[in-house]
Formats: C-alpha cells, structure tokens, sequence
C-alpha cells in the first residue's frame, strides 16, 4: 500500500495554555531571561512527526495540564552575572574575617597563650585517660593476673576432683576424684573431737568397685610397692597382686608361700607423692586379719616408705632446732651424758644410734635443702615423721585383740621418758587404754597408747568392721598442737605437744606435732620385731579388709597436698629421683651423697 500523509483532521497541536506556575524565566531578571523564539521551540511540534490519540507523548508534547519539572524551574544561566549578585572582590560579605588573616589583630594569639584554659584541661585530662586505660588493659592486666593466679598442685588439689564451696562433688570419669561418688553424703561432714566443730572431707575411697589393681601407674592414689621391708625384718615379700578390692572393701591377703628366697608373700600400699594432708582427721574403717602385724599408718612425704636411702637421716625426725639433737648419736664430744646412759639395753644402753638429721635447721647455706628458710636466714628442719593409726597385737591371758596407736619421734628424751604428766595427756577411759610401757629404742622414741578392739571385729569373728583414726593439730604448744588417736568412733587418748617439750638433760629442744604433709600407708604382715608371731595361732591366707577410708579438715584450714609452700617437697624429689625410685639402695652414702654440713658442727 502507498503511503499516503495524513488529513488534517488526524493531526493535533497543543496551544501553550496560561499558567499560574512559576517559569524559569519568571525567577531571572529582565536581562536573564532568554529570547522568546527559543521559548516557542519547545511548544510547537516538527510538523514531519504525525500526532495520534496516544498516553505516551514526546517530552517535548506536553499537554498544557502537565507541570513544569524541577530542571524548567531551577534552570540558571550559565553566565554567573546574569544571577543579580554582586561578585565584586570589594565587595564586604559577613563572614569575611575567617579568611582575611589581620596580623595586627592576631598578633596577641601569634606570640602564643595559655593552655591552662578549661577546655585544654579537659583534654588533656581526656587523653591522659585514655592513656592509662590502654595502659592497664594490655600491660597491667596481663601483669596482675600473673601474679595473682593460683597454680595447680600435680599431687591433686581441693577443688579439683574434690568438694566445692556448695558442697557437691564431680562425676568424674572412672570415679578419680578426690572424694568417692559413693561416699554417703551422711559422711561429707565429721565433727571434730577437740572442738565439736565440724569439718568437711576432703578425701575418700569406698573400694566399691571391683577387681582394682595397684600396680605402678593403675591408679591415681594408691601405688603398691614390690620389695622386701627389710627395716622391721618383715618375713614376707611385698608383691601388688596381693591387693585388690572385692565385695565393697580393699583386701590385702598374706599367703604362705615362697618369693625372693622369704616364705610369705603380702602387700603393701600408700598413697606417696600422689595424696598428702597436712592437720585433720583420718579415719578408716577395718576388719582385722587376727595374730599378724597389720598397720595402718601415715609418713612425712620426704621419706618414702621401703626406700631406705629417702628414709636415713629423715626418719622418725620431727624438729626445727640446732643444736646437738640434730648430730649423730645425739652426742657432740661425749656430751651430753643422759644420751650416752639409760638408753636401750639391747644395745649397751645408748639412747639413739641415729646418724642425725640430714635435712636440719644447722644446715649450712648453700647447702642441698628443700627449704624453706626462717626470718633469720637458717633452713626450716625438715623430715619424715610417723604417725600410726594403729597397730595391731593380740597379748593376754586369754589372748585379747588391741591396737597401738602411737606416734614416733626424734631426738629422743633422756632414758626416752617424755613430759607424760597431767596436762600433756588424756586418756578419757582407762578401762579400756593404757599407755604403752614400750617407749623407745636407739632408732626411735615412742609415745604409745594400747587400746582394747572390737573383739567381733576380726576375720575369723563375725567379720564387722572396727573405724579407727587419729586427730591432729601441727605444731607446738603455741599453735595447740595435739594428736587425738580414735577407737571404736571414741577417742582412746591424746598427746598434746607439751608432752614432747625440750629435755635439759639431753639438751634438745621442743618437737613440735609433725608440721610436714603426711601420706597414707597399709600394710599386712610378720615381723618378730613389734611381737613375737605366734605361728600356731596363725591361719593362711589371712586377709585385711578396709571398707573405706576418709579424710577431713577443718572449713577454714583445708591443706591437702604433697608439695604446700611452707613445706615443699616436689623439687627435692626430683632431684634425688633414683633414691626415690630404687628400694635397692638403702642408705644415703650407698646413693653417692652425703650429708649438707652443719653449722652446729662447725662445717660453714
């Protein structure tokens, strides 16, 4: 089809209708404004473009009801005088003193001024406290909490698998906390028999799971040893498969039968370097084997049971004094003479036969020593005390169960008679405890107190078990130092630590309460040395069993540990490890050491 232009009647234009909207041109001065034809232009279409009936019109074919957009009404010229402003440089505006510098009026500012004005204080008070706060954040932060953190202990610790300030206990995988899950929570708290206080446990093993063993490394408390204890001339060998748990109690089981050229084999275990306790109670809960000697006892962490070499010249020391009660024998020319009569009659009547304190208050400085040092420069005494929650016996006619609770010590009294007078000593039934007339020989001084059992209590009986513990404050009679042995949940006697006062006669000084962190040790066995075995009374296998066994302390005097500050061990141990580990060596010379000259001898 051609194309064909179109009528007249199909083309549509738009006359430019008043409006009462202001113009761009109604903004701008006479001269601004631009010349009308370039006005028209944007109001007549190019007659080449046909107009239709449309909603989508060109911009340029805008209907006379359609308002003017912002760019027609804000539209300046690019010429900036056809504004109507003055833009003359002479021209004076307000704000023209902030750039037009006057060195006549700034001439006063220019020489300089203070800075003590409030505002320059303020910031410099601002500054100086950021300052210090960044300061403190990343150096004195870090500093503190050095300084202030509280390190664990590797021999376990309170709070750590043990009892919390709320009183609960861990669960923790294998039941290795300090505290037995299955310790009845009727036995989280004793009261003391001193005071009525009551004090809170801080350890406890029920042995109620079955089949345990105690083989170096099997167990996280207790270690069974494997020796001969050659030191009370036991008749049997030591051997960790004697020792287990069975039935909700810890056996130890004697047998006759041969090891290591000895015809009996037994056990031993202690908790050494592993649990320590330093003040409190310690309970246990027995069923006794019958004629044998059973122990149950606690020693000084510096001295490892059945190591001998650990054990010369620690062992049964309790004292922190320097004088001749640290030296060999107990005598420094000849003297004092008490030390050289009425001592033990098996051995020509010397009172000891000890080679002195090793570790004493005389040992000269520089010296080997584990510390720590008093005020005045000399090294805090140290040893490896004993104290035994009993021993048993069976003496009489007829034949009658008891234990000896007692506690030994070193140097020694004269004739080893100690200040047993009313004050420094109490037995509250007399009917039943007596103390014991064994009171020494020249390797130990004993204060002992022999207490009738529970007859029931034994193995070939109805099998019950008997608790037996002792109490005790550390220290001197300054710090109410005392030990409370327990028989039968009583108390059978106490000593208190006058009773170990200083001897004139002898020359030595006080002995205090042991102040050193004491380990847990069992033992079954035969030894002509305590009492003589009545072999026919003697059945085997014969068994020990221990129910369970805790510990407690007072609230506020919690010390548990083999290694506490005042009276550290670890290091010393470390470094005499072998000694420590080899039972074979048996004195301190035979290690290759010698003992730290003493001042007291002249040796500094």
């Amino acid at each position: 089809m051609a194309f064909r232009p179109p009528d007249n009647t199909q083309r549509r234009f738009y006359a430019q209708a008043a409006s009462s909207a202001p113009s761009t041109a109604s903004l701008l001065p006479p001269s601004a404004r631009l010349p009308q034809s370039v006005q028209a232009a944007f109001v007549t279409a190019p007659p080449s473009i046909r107009t239709v009936s449309s909603n989508n019109s060109l911009p340029w074919l805008l209907p006379p009801s359609h308002p003017p957009t912002s760019s027609f009404q804000f539209s300046l010229s690019p010429d900036p005088k056809s504004w109507g402003a003055d833009l003359s440089p002479n021209h004076l505006e307000p704000d023209d003193f902030l750039h037009n510098p006057d060195p006549r009026r700034d001439r006063k500012f220019d020489l300089g001024g203070s800075v003590l004005t409030y505002r320059g204080l303020t910031n410099l008070g601002c500054l100086v406290f950021l300052a210090v706060g960044l300061v403190g954040l990343f150096a004195g932060y870090p500093t503190i909490s050095y300084f202030t953190k509280h390190s664990l202990s590797y021999a376990g610790g309170f709070n750590i698998g043990g009892i919390n300030a709320s009183g609960q206990i861990p669960s923790m995988p294998n039941n290795f906390g300090l505290i037995d899950i299955e310790t009845p929570v009727s036995a989280h708290t004793a009261t003391s028999f001193a005071d009525g206080s009551h004090w809170q446990l801080v350890f406890s093993d029920e042995f109620n799971t079955e089949n345990r063993t105690f083989w170096p490394g099997d167990d996280p408390y207790w270690e069974a040893v494997n020796l001969h204890y050659w030191q009370t001339n036991d008749l049997e060998w030591y051997w960790p498969d004697q020792i287990t748990t069975k039935g909700g109690a810890l056996e130890i089981t004697l047998a006759q039968r041969s090891m290591n050229n000895l015809d009996y084999v037994s056990g031993m275990i202690s908790t050494w370097n592993k649990f320590c306790f330093t003040g409190g109670m310690v309970q246990v809960s027995v069923t006794l084997p019958g004629a044998n000697d059973v122990v149950v006892w606690t020693m000084g962490n510096l001295g490892r049971v059945g190591y001998g070499a650990t054990l010369e010249g620690l062992w049964p020391y309790s004292y922190d004094a320097c004088d001749v009660g640290t030296v060999p024998n107990q005598t420094y020319n000849g003297e004092p003479q008490a030390a050289t009569v009425n001592g033990d009659p098996d051995h020509g009547f010397v009172l000891s036969y000890l080679p002195g304190q090793r570790l004493s208050r005389c040992t000269c400085k520089g010296q080997s020593h584990p510390g720590p040092v008093h005020s005045d420069g000399t090294y805090v005494g140290r040893s490896a005390p004993e104290i035994d929650i009993f021993e048993s016996q069976i003496t009489g006619s007829p034949l009658q169960g008891q234990v000896s609770q007692s506690a030994q010590w070193a140097p020694m009294n004269a004739a080893y008679v100690w200040k047993n007078t009313t004050g420094n000593f109490n037995i509250p039934n007399s009917s039943i405890t007596q103390l014991n007339p064994y009171a020494g020989g020249v390797f130990q001084q004993a204060t002992s107190g022999v207490t009738t059992t529970n007859q029931s209590c034994y193995e070939l009986s109805s099998q019950c078990f008997a608790t037996y513990g002792y109490e005790y404050q550390p220290g001197y009679t300054s710090d109410s130092g005392y030990i409370s042995w327990i028989t039968n949940n009583q108390v059978a006697w106490t000593l208190d630590a006058g009773g170990m006062a200083a001897d004139s006669s002898t020359q030595i000084s006080d002995r205090p309460i042991p102040q050193e962190p004491m380990y847990l040790i069992a033992n079954l066995g035969i030894s002509p040395n305590f009492a003589p075995p009545n072999f026919a009374a003697l059945t085997f296998p014969t068994t020990m069993k221990i129910d369970w066994i805790r510990v407690y302390q007072p609230k506020n005097a919690v010390n548990i540990g083999c290694d506490p500050k005042d009276f550290p061990t670890a290091a010393y141990i470390n470094q005499y490890l072998e000694a420590y580990s080899n039972p074979n060596l048996t004195t301190w010379e035979q290690y290759g050491q010698t003992f730290p000259t003493s001042s007291f001898l002249g040796q500094c």
